[in-house]
Protein backbone atom coordinates (compact mmCIF):
# COMPACT_ATOMS: atom_id res chain seq x y z
CA UNK A 1 0.00 0.00 0.00
CA UNK A 2 1.28 3.44 -0.96
CA UNK A 3 2.46 5.70 1.85
CA UNK A 4 0.43 8.78 2.73
CA UNK A 5 2.02 12.22 2.55
CA UNK A 6 2.30 12.28 6.34
CA UNK A 7 4.06 8.90 6.39
CA UNK A 8 6.51 10.11 3.75
CA UNK A 9 7.29 13.21 5.78
CA UNK A 10 7.85 11.10 8.88
CA UNK A 11 10.21 8.83 6.93
CA UNK A 12 12.06 11.87 5.58
CA UNK A 13 12.50 13.32 9.06
CA UNK A 14 13.62 9.95 10.42
CA UNK A 15 16.29 9.61 7.71
CA UNK A 16 17.61 13.10 8.39
CA UNK A 17 17.82 12.36 12.11
CA UNK A 18 19.73 9.14 11.45
CA UNK A 19 22.08 10.95 9.08
CA UNK A 20 22.83 13.59 11.71
CA UNK A 21 23.68 10.89 14.29
CA UNK A 22 25.91 8.86 11.97
CA UNK A 23 29.70 8.83 11.84
CA UNK A 24 29.60 7.20 8.42
CA UNK A 25 26.99 6.24 5.81
CA UNK A 26 27.04 3.76 2.93
CA UNK A 27 24.56 3.59 0.05
CA UNK A 28 24.30 0.02 -1.21
CA UNK A 29 22.60 -2.25 -3.71
CA UNK A 30 20.50 -4.97 -2.13
CA UNK A 31 17.74 -5.85 -4.61
CA UNK A 32 17.93 -9.55 -5.38
CA UNK A 33 18.44 -10.65 -1.78
CA UNK A 34 15.82 -12.89 -0.21
CA UNK A 35 13.92 -11.80 2.91
CA UNK A 36 16.02 -14.12 5.08
CA UNK A 37 19.25 -12.77 3.57
CA UNK A 38 18.17 -9.19 4.26
CA UNK A 39 17.41 -10.16 7.85
CA UNK A 40 20.83 -11.76 8.17
CA UNK A 41 22.51 -8.62 6.81
CA UNK A 42 20.56 -6.39 9.20
CA UNK A 43 21.59 -8.61 12.11
CA UNK A 44 25.27 -8.47 11.14
CA UNK A 45 25.10 -4.69 10.91
CA UNK A 46 23.28 -4.25 14.23
CA UNK A 47 26.00 -6.19 16.04
CA UNK A 48 28.40 -3.33 15.22
CA UNK A 49 25.94 -0.52 16.07
CA UNK A 50 24.86 0.06 12.46
CA UNK A 51 21.38 0.31 10.99
CA UNK A 52 20.11 -0.57 7.53
CA UNK A 53 17.16 1.35 6.10
CA UNK A 54 15.64 0.64 2.71
CA UNK A 55 14.43 3.74 0.88
CA UNK A 56 13.29 4.85 -2.56
CA UNK A 57 15.51 7.07 -4.68
CA UNK A 58 13.06 9.97 -4.43
CA UNK A 59 13.25 10.25 -0.65
CA UNK A 60 17.01 9.62 -0.70
CA UNK A 61 17.34 12.55 -3.11
CA UNK A 62 15.43 14.74 -0.66
CA UNK A 63 17.66 13.65 2.20
CA UNK A 64 20.84 14.43 0.25
CA UNK A 65 19.47 17.76 -0.92
CA UNK A 66 18.46 18.72 2.61
CA UNK A 67 21.99 17.96 3.84
CA UNK A 68 23.55 19.90 0.92
CA UNK A 69 25.05 16.83 -0.74
CA UNK A 70 25.35 16.16 -4.47
CA UNK A 71 22.46 14.09 -5.86
CA UNK A 72 24.14 12.97 -9.10
CA UNK A 73 25.08 9.62 -7.55
CA UNK A 74 21.40 8.65 -7.45
CA UNK A 75 21.29 8.20 -11.23
CA UNK A 76 23.31 4.98 -10.98
CA UNK A 77 21.09 3.47 -8.27
CA UNK A 78 18.23 0.98 -8.43
CA UNK A 79 14.74 2.15 -7.51
CA UNK A 80 15.32 0.85 -3.97
CA UNK A 81 18.50 1.64 -2.04
CA UNK A 82 19.90 0.29 1.22
CA UNK A 83 21.18 3.11 3.42
CA UNK A 84 23.58 1.91 6.12
CA UNK A 85 24.03 4.30 9.03
CA UNK A 86 27.13 3.75 11.17
CA UNK A 87 26.57 5.16 14.65
CA UNK A 88 29.77 3.96 16.33
CA UNK A 89 32.34 3.25 13.65
CA UNK A 90 33.03 4.91 10.29
CA UNK A 91 34.52 1.72 8.87
CA UNK A 92 32.23 -1.13 9.94
CA UNK A 93 29.26 -0.41 7.59
CA UNK A 94 31.48 -0.76 4.51
CA UNK A 95 33.47 -3.61 6.03
CA UNK A 96 30.41 -5.69 6.93
CA UNK A 97 28.80 -5.10 3.52
CA UNK A 98 32.00 -6.06 1.71
CA UNK A 99 32.21 -9.30 3.70
CA UNK A 100 28.53 -10.08 3.06
CA UNK A 101 28.96 -9.36 -0.67
CA UNK A 102 31.55 -12.15 -0.96
CA UNK A 103 28.72 -14.70 -0.70
CA UNK A 104 25.89 -12.55 -2.08
CA UNK A 105 26.47 -11.06 -5.52
CA UNK A 106 23.31 -8.94 -5.24
CA UNK A 107 25.07 -6.68 -2.72
CA UNK A 108 27.24 -3.83 -3.94
CA UNK A 109 28.37 -0.29 -3.17
CA UNK A 110 27.02 2.90 -4.73
CA UNK A 111 28.66 5.62 -2.65
CA UNK A 112 28.96 6.86 0.92
CA UNK A 113 29.54 9.70 3.35
CA UNK A 114 32.65 9.92 5.54
CA UNK A 115 33.58 12.75 7.87
CA UNK A 116 30.86 14.93 6.35
CA UNK A 117 32.13 14.42 2.79
CA UNK A 118 30.62 12.34 0.00
CA UNK A 119 32.84 9.54 -1.25
CA UNK A 120 32.47 7.45 -4.39
CA UNK A 121 32.19 3.70 -4.81
CA UNK A 122 35.96 3.20 -5.07
CA UNK A 123 36.62 5.06 -1.82
CA UNK A 124 33.92 3.09 -0.02
CA UNK A 125 35.61 -0.11 -1.19
CA UNK A 126 38.95 1.22 0.07
CA UNK A 127 37.30 2.11 3.38
CA UNK A 128 36.09 -1.47 3.73
CA UNK A 129 39.73 -2.62 3.79
CA UNK A 130 40.60 -0.54 6.86
CA UNK A 131 40.59 -2.07 10.34
CA UNK A 132 37.33 -1.72 12.27
CA UNK A 133 37.19 0.04 15.64
CA UNK A 134 37.54 -3.27 17.50
CA UNK A 135 40.50 -4.32 15.34
CA UNK A 136 42.09 -0.91 15.81
CA UNK A 137 41.70 -1.14 19.59
CA UNK A 138 43.46 -4.49 19.60
CA UNK A 139 46.31 -3.18 17.43
CA UNK A 140 46.61 -0.02 19.52
CA UNK A 141 47.04 -2.04 22.71
CA UNK A 142 49.83 -4.03 21.09
CA UNK A 143 51.48 -0.90 19.71
CA UNK A 144 51.67 0.88 23.06
CA UNK A 145 54.51 -1.46 24.07
CA UNK A 146 56.11 -1.43 20.62
CA UNK A 147 58.63 1.08 19.18
CA UNK A 148 57.14 4.30 17.81
CA UNK A 149 57.68 3.04 14.26
CA UNK A 150 55.24 0.23 14.99
CA UNK A 151 52.58 2.73 16.03
CA UNK A 152 53.16 4.71 12.82
CA UNK A 153 52.67 1.55 10.76
CA UNK A 154 49.36 0.83 12.49
CA UNK A 155 47.98 4.30 11.93
CA UNK A 156 49.60 5.19 8.62
CA UNK A 157 48.14 5.12 5.12
CA UNK A 158 44.47 5.64 5.95
CA UNK A 159 41.79 7.81 4.38
CA UNK A 160 40.92 11.37 5.34
CA UNK A 161 39.14 11.51 8.67
CA UNK A 162 40.92 8.44 10.06
CA UNK A 163 42.44 10.63 12.78
CA UNK A 164 38.94 10.95 14.24
CA UNK A 165 38.83 7.18 14.70
CA UNK A 166 41.91 7.19 16.92
CA UNK A 167 41.29 10.46 18.75
CA UNK A 168 39.50 8.78 21.65
CA UNK A 169 42.10 6.03 21.80
CA UNK A 170 45.04 8.44 22.18
CA UNK A 171 43.52 10.51 24.97
CA UNK A 172 44.73 8.15 27.74
CA UNK A 173 48.24 8.35 26.30
CA UNK A 174 48.09 12.17 26.30
CA UNK A 175 46.88 12.19 29.89
CA UNK A 176 49.65 9.83 30.95
CA UNK A 177 52.26 12.02 29.22
CA UNK A 178 50.90 15.13 30.96
CA UNK A 179 51.03 13.43 34.37
CA UNK A 180 54.59 12.28 33.72
CA UNK A 181 55.66 15.84 32.85
CA UNK A 182 53.96 17.17 35.99
CA UNK A 183 55.74 14.58 38.16
CA UNK A 184 59.11 15.45 36.57
CA UNK A 185 58.53 19.15 37.15
CA UNK A 186 57.62 18.56 40.79
CA UNK A 187 60.75 16.44 41.27
CA UNK A 188 62.93 19.20 39.77
CA UNK A 189 61.39 21.77 42.11
CA UNK A 190 62.04 19.58 45.15
CA UNK A 191 65.63 18.98 44.04
CA UNK A 192 66.29 22.69 43.61
CA UNK A 193 64.74 23.44 47.01
CA UNK A 194 66.97 20.83 48.69
CA UNK A 195 69.96 22.31 46.90
CA UNK A 196 69.21 25.80 48.22
CA UNK A 197 68.83 24.48 51.79
CA UNK A 198 72.22 22.75 51.61
CA UNK A 199 73.80 25.94 50.29
CA UNK A 200 72.35 27.99 53.14
CA UNK A 201 73.52 25.50 55.78
CA UNK A 202 77.07 25.54 54.51
CA UNK A 203 77.53 29.37 54.64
Amino acid sequence: MAKTRQQKEETFKDLNDKLAQSKGVVFARYMGLTVSEIQELRKNLRQEKNEMVVAKKTILARMLNNAKYDQKVIKSMDSGVAIIFGYQDEVSPAKILAEFAKKHEAVGFYAGILDGEQIDKEKVMALSQLPSRQELLAKMVGSIKAPITGLVNVLGGNLRGFAMLTRDLTEPMKIEATLTKAKDAAYDRRSKKRGRKKGSGGS
